[in-house]
């Protein structure tokens, strides 16, 4: 059968409302052209939707059913409507980033705020994900950028240098481990952890940098961002690891964390911009990763600069 829009959005305000007339009047429908559309839907559906109550109405079973396929519907459209506004408004192209939870919440926020100041024309769409499925995304031809840590898993594709950082430890002041300089990784499972969220890139990495020590980590809490992370280690609720770039942009809190060196070698977590081997990008996915290189290189010659 054809399914009529106003229709289901009637049928959906009127299971929300428990109630006809109430119903019609969030449709803006008058309470007798409801009645029949929603008689004519029933007869069209060979079945009761609505069993009349004195005190309004109540879903039946079949009812239950189109009100969740309905929304659904609904949801789609609502979407699709998202989707395509950005050409109405003048937006004549589009690109899907991935990248992992260290770009997302350091370097990313900034470069793609100056992409799209300078590509007006242009959306972005940025997804986090962990390096792992960003190499299988960009191989399989899923997406055509992505920013992962360097894991030496080339195949497929072709990967250059974005920003240089570093994992380090933070502490809480007065921490046994403050005055240290540097701490290895083994010196530092006895003590209660602050993590990024299960299923984040850091909080997987460190769980099996744990395990291959045969070791298992004091979780005391997960949160969403590495300013959480920051802010709860402030606070004395445990240790945290997470990148020098993000320890660095937490500013105003008044309990900041002490930052502490990784003695390890796997401490070094550059990133890197991640392409197909030998594709061709659309135009627009071009520009933006020269224009992620661009930044980066940039990045890289200052610190070089400050270094001296």
């Amino acid at each position: 059968m054809n399914y009529d829009l106003t229709d289901l959005r009637l049928f959906v305000a009127m299971a929300e409302e428990r109630n006809l007339t109430r119903g019609a009047a969030r449709a803006y429908l008058a309470p007798s052209s409801a009645s029949h559309r929603l008689r004519r839907l029933e007869e069209a559906l060979n079945t009761t939707l609505f069993e009349r109550q004195t005190r309004g109405l109540a879903l039946t079973r079949a009812g239950e059913a189109l009100l969740r396929n309905a929304r659904q519907v609904l949801a789609s459209i609502e979407q699709m409507h998202a989707n395509l506004s950005p050409f109405a408004t003048g937006i004549r192209g589009h690109v899907s980033l991935w990248a992992n939870t260290h770009a997302t919440h350091t370097f990313l926020p900034d470069d793609l705020a100056g992409f799209l100041k300078r590509h007006p024309q242009v959306s972005v769409s940025l997804e986090e994900r962990t390096s792992a499925e960003i190499v299988v995304a960009v191989a399989s031809g899923e997406i055509e950028v992505g920013v992962l840590a360097d894991s030496g898993t080339g195949a497929g594709v072709e990967l250059s240098p974005y920003r240089q950082d570093r994992l380090v430890l933070i502490v809480p002041v007065g921490h046994a481990l403050a005055g240290r300089a540097k701490v290895g990784f083994a010196e530092v499972l006895d003590h209660a952890f602050v993590m990024l969220h299960a299923g984040s890139a850091i909080h997987t990495f460190t769980m099996n940098a744990a395990a291959a020590l045969g070791r298992h980590l004091d979780v005391r809490i997960q949160v969403r961002s590495f300013e959480a992370v920051c802010r709860m280690v402030g606070a004395g609720v445990g240790i945290g690891m997470v990148p020098r770039g993000a320890a660095m942009q937490v500013a105003g809190l008044s309990e900041p964390p002490v930052v502490v060196e990784m003695d390890e070698p796997w401490a070094q977590r550059d990133l890197q911009v991640c392409v197909r081997k030998g594709a061709e990008r659309s135009g627009f996915a071009q520009t933006l990763v020269d224009y992620l290189r661009a930044s980066g290189s940039k990045h890289r010659q200052a610190a070089i600069t400050a270094g001296r």
